[in-house]
């Protein structure tokens, strides 16, 4: 029997690396898509040492043209779009191109597939962002009220999914995953960024960490946990969207607060919080009810924000 096929659209972020582990250990055949596929040497495949067991493709998933012929080559059973601008602060900056790379790239996938009918199975990353901000926990009924580029594009990538799943039925599927970590995120990301500064601190640099607002209330989350259930999404009989997230929201200056204390600092005596690193608009509260994710797929995240921070401080300095 031949072994079952995937692809993975940003193979070479924090997620795809994470899950192309996961689908080479289940047997799987993998190809991993990039539009930089020279880059494998500094992303999390080649540090999980996975780059000789991926078969690497150059594909721009806004071109159309670049899409199709991919699909056809590879004839993948199931298709993960991790793909497309992932920073919310760099949306406000780039609001085209974060469209572009979220919004067009997804209905390319969605065309594609319905055009060579193939019965794939394709998962969609959308994000808790989409939410907005959330004092009851969010589940998969709450409405969308995006508050960035970076959320309107994914709420509207998420509404095309569902449009298409009800209207041709494709076999398609978003996962609204809360905010999830690794040692591999880039220091743009707030968590790595603090994680990077307390470090250099903890090692005698004469530095300062710059905050913005550090009020800001979010569930954290592993990122290597979160892959499962992206998996386990798309081997259900009928594809749904999903909630994944811990169910526990803590505020930045906790995991700032953790993190220093991580490395026997006070937080207080070395963080500046500047008005100018505020978002245009931002969410202030994020929570979220993965309860459904735990009744149909029997996920349920293991690691709290006590457990990332552990984790983030435990991983190579370097990684």
């Amino acid at each position: 029997m031949a072994a079952p096929k995937a692809a993975i659209i940003g193979v070479l972020g924090q997620d795809g690396g994470y899950l192309a582990q996961l689908l080479l250990n289940k047997g799987y055949e993998v190809h991993g898509t990039s539009r930089a596929p020279e880059r494998v040497g500094s992303s999390p495949l080649q540090a999980l040492g996975l780059h000789r067991q991926v078969r690497l493709h150059a594909m721009m998933p806004t071109d159309f043209s670049s899409v199709l012929p991919f699909l056809q080559q590879v004839g993948a059973d199931e298709i993960y779009n991790l793909s497309g601008q992932s920073s919310v602060a760099s949306s406000f900056r780039q609001p085209l191109e974060t469209f572009a790379s979220i919004t067009t790239a997804t209905m390319n996938f969605l065309e594609c597939i319905r055009l060579l009918g193939s019965g794939v199975r394709y998962y969609n990353a959308s994000s808790s962002e989409m939410f907005g901000n959330t004092p009851t926990p969010a589940d998969e009924a709450t409405p969308f009220r995006p508050r960035s580029p970076y959320a309107t594009a994914k709420a509207a990538a998420h509404h095309a999914v569902a449009n298409y799943r009800e209207a041709y039925g494709l076999r398609a599927c978003s996962g609204i995953l809360f905010n999830h970590e690794s040692p591999f995120r880039p220091e743009q990301f707030v968590t790595r960024k603090v994680v990077c500064a307390a470090r250099r601190i903890a090692a005698g640099y004469p530095e300062r960490l710059s905050l913005g607002n550090v009020e800001i209330h979010r569930d954290w989350g592993w990122a290597e946990e979160y892959v499962e259930s992206m998996w386990r999404m798309l081997q259900q009989e009928t594809l749904e969207d999903f909630v994944i997230a811990t169910g526990h929201t803590h505020s930045l200056w906790e995991f700032v607060e953790g993190v220093f204390a991580g490395l026997n600092l006070r937080a207080r005596e070395h963080v500046d919080l500047e008005p100018h690193l505020r978002r245009p608009s931002d969410i202030a509260y994020s929570a979220a009810n993965p309860a459904k994710a735990k009744g149909a797929l029997g996920w349920e995240a293991t690691s709290d924000l006590p457990q990332v921070i552990d984790k983030l401080l435990a991983a190579p300095a370097a990684a």
